[in-house]
């Protein structure tokens, strides 16, 4: 028999696994049932919500937009580290778990709820991110993972629950070239289905923000952005709110096919999957503040923001941002980003981001040092003393092993 519960929070997407879900939480554990959607940008998908989840069998639905405190948050400090998972990935979903997550623990706490529950499949990184997140803010809170404890195994033992309990469902669900989708404003992700298969080239159907290259205008377009302590403030010389930054560059990123990314990736629970994503505003964001950062950070500081980029990138991934590590790594990049104050300018074309120029009133940058005639802070001569101890430990390496050949 199920434990005792009186009253669960629903994670509610609105789609085939969280619709089915109520009514099965109701029949399994006999309490009322409560669902949550936060906003996050996922656009047409929020239609008609309250409505659904009433006809599954949910007393009512929360549903808040989240869209400014995710882009000022959570996805600004992630520009700020530069922060790509194996080098591809620009942690679209991984970075918007934490906050749907945070706002459903807030909904449990509002509503005296015992458990909150989610629509998480057993193979995937979401069941990870969202209980690591839950975990770290309310660890008294049960949480019921259906898909890793009820008897259906498909999607199709979900549309023949659904059709005997008579309760409506997205008419998407009967699609057999069904494939998984996750939108915010950051990106759109497939994954699932006919995608699973890496050895073609995935069909031009699936992408949704980007238009393929071919398609693109034959005409490249300028985008200036600027920064201030690495945070974008303004695209094109009209200051924005991020939340509308992110929206404008994915507007001009995707009419020019840019931010496609197909890729095989390393699971957290360690399996390889095989997912499309579309991050259009993401990846000229990202790029402009890498631009820029090469000419206001020092070598030093640089090198060893990518070390621990590659490092948090892992932490959002793994669904750590709720952590001691995450914490303190956001308040590194944070002050590392304190020089980072400038504009950057990109020439996009046919899913090519190219730089068009770059502006820094602390530029670390100097075209007069850098000149080969200029010799009064650094004179060719200077090499000669530098370049004889850089490479004495060649040296003295190569005497000792001619050495040995003698002997």
């Amino acid at each position: 028999m199920a434990e005792k519960i009186n009253k669960i929070v629903l994670a509610y997407s609105g789609g085939l696994d969280t619709s089915a879900i109520i009514p099965w939480l109701i029949d399994t554990y006999h309490c009322e049932v409560i669902c949550a959607c936060a906003d996050v940008g996922q656009e047409e998908e929020l239609d008609g919500l309250e409505e659904r989840a009433k006809a599954s069998g949910a007393s009512k639905l929360y549903i808040k937009d989240l869209t400014d405190e995710l882009c000022e948050e959570y996805i600004w400090p992630m520009v700020k580290s530069g922060a790509i998972y194996e080098k591809k990935y620009y942690l679209g979903t991984s970075i918007a778990r934490p906050i749907v997550a945070k706002w459903v623990v807030e909904i449990a706490e509002k509503e005296g709820a015992d458990a909150i529950s989610h629509g998480c499949t057993g193979k995937g990184n979401d069941q990870v991110r969202f209980e690591n997140t839950a975990a770290a803010l309310n660890p008294n809170l049960k949480t019921i993972a259906p898909w890793r404890i009820w008897d259906f195994t498909s999607r199709e033992d979900l549309i023949k629950y659904m059709d005997s309990k008579k309760i409506a469902y997205p008419d998407s669900a009967k699609n057999p070239k069904l494939f998984s989708r996750d939108r915010n404003i950051w990106h759109i992700s497939h994954e699932g289905g006919p995608i699973e298969d890496i050895t073609i080239e995935p069909d031009e159907s699936f992408w949704v923000l980007t238009v393929p290259v071919e398609k693109a205008p034959d005409q490249a377009e300028f985008v200036e952005i600027e920064f201030e302590k690495g945070a974008a403030i303004a695209v094109n010389g009209k200051k924005m709110s991020p939340k509308k930054i992110v929206q404008t560059l994915n507007k001009i990123g995707g009419k020019h096919g840019i931010g496609r990314c197909d890729m095989v990736e390393n699971r957290l629970v360690g399996m390889k999957s095989h997912g499309l994503y579309e991050t259009p505003g993401g990846t000229i964001l990202m790029y402009a503040h890498a631009e820029l950062e090469a000419i206001t950070l020092d070598k030093e500081s640089m090198h060893y923001k990518e070390v621990v980029a590659n490092r948090y990138a892992e932490l959002i991934y793994n669904g750590q941002w709720f952590t001691p590590l995450c914490h303190a790594m956001n308040a590194f990049f944070e002050d590392i980003n304190q020089n980072v104050t400038g504009t950057v300018k990109l020439k996009l074309y046919k899913g090519n981001i190219i730089p068009a120029g770059r502006t820094a009133r602390n530029s670390y940058y100097s075209e007069k040092i850098a000149s080969f005639g200029d010799v009064s802070l650094y004179d060719h001569k200077d090499a000669t003393g530098f370049i004889r101890c850089f490479t004495l430990p060649n040296r003295v390496r190569a005497m000792s092993h001619s050495q040995e050949k003698k002997d």
